[in-house]
């Protein structure tokens, strides 16, 4: 394997990493369709960019999935965009890059139920042998609409419990203090050793 931590960012995305932010940045002068195609180019080969017809069918199509307006393409990238949109602009990126390997940190954070079942959706539509998905959440509501393979439980920097979904409906209807009990934590600050 590679050592991604010794790569600089650009060259993580050309290997195939996403990384879909909390907050994601907002960049004034670049739209989303100039944003989104030039994302994709860098990671194809000098003379196999995108052709324009193509790009713009399948960011069509991919905005009509995700059910964006579609002046959304043409706005600069998340700028002015309200939670609910900066998240679908997310997963249209994911959608529209087609990354080995996703990392969504709190991807429902924020959102209304229709506008969870619409993320969800678009992450579901990603499931597949070539694509792998970390999603990083606190609540057990993302998982009714996107079913996990793996659960890890992450206490003071590490994974302290995994298991399948039926560890997050426990977490959901438990909470954490029993996992604490179990392993002997009494502080559970995150990112700290004990």
């Amino acid at each position: 394997g590679e050592d991604v931590l010794e790569m600089e960012v650009d060259e993580r995305a050309r290997v195939g990493l996403f990384l879909a932010m909390q907050y994601p940045s907002e960049i004034s002068g670049v739209t989303n369709a100039d944003f989104l195609r030039s994302s994709i180019n860098a990671r194809r080969e000098e003379g196999d960019e995108i052709s324009l017809m193509k790009f713009i069918r399948q960011m069509d199509q991919k905005m009509e999935f995700l059910e964006m307006d579609e002046d959304m393409a043409q706005r600069y990238l998340n700028e002015g965009f309200s939670g609910g949109e900066k998240k679908r602009n997310e997963i249209l990126q994911l959608m529209m890059i087609q990354p080995k390997i996703a990392i969504l940190d709190e991807i429902d954070s924020g959102l209304d139920i229709d506008a969870l079942k619409v993320v969800s959706k678009g992450i579901n539509e990603m499931r597949g042998e070539d694509f792998g998905c970390l999603i990083i959440t606190h609540y057990q509501r993302l998982l009714n609409y996107i079913t996990p393979d793996f659960v890890h439980v992450m206490m003071q920097g590490r994974v302290v419990k995994s298991g399948g979904p039926e560890l997050a409906a426990r977490l959901e209807a438990e909470g954490y203090d029993w996992i604490k009990q179990e392993l002997g934590i009494e502080d559970e600050t995150v990112g700290e050793e004990a």
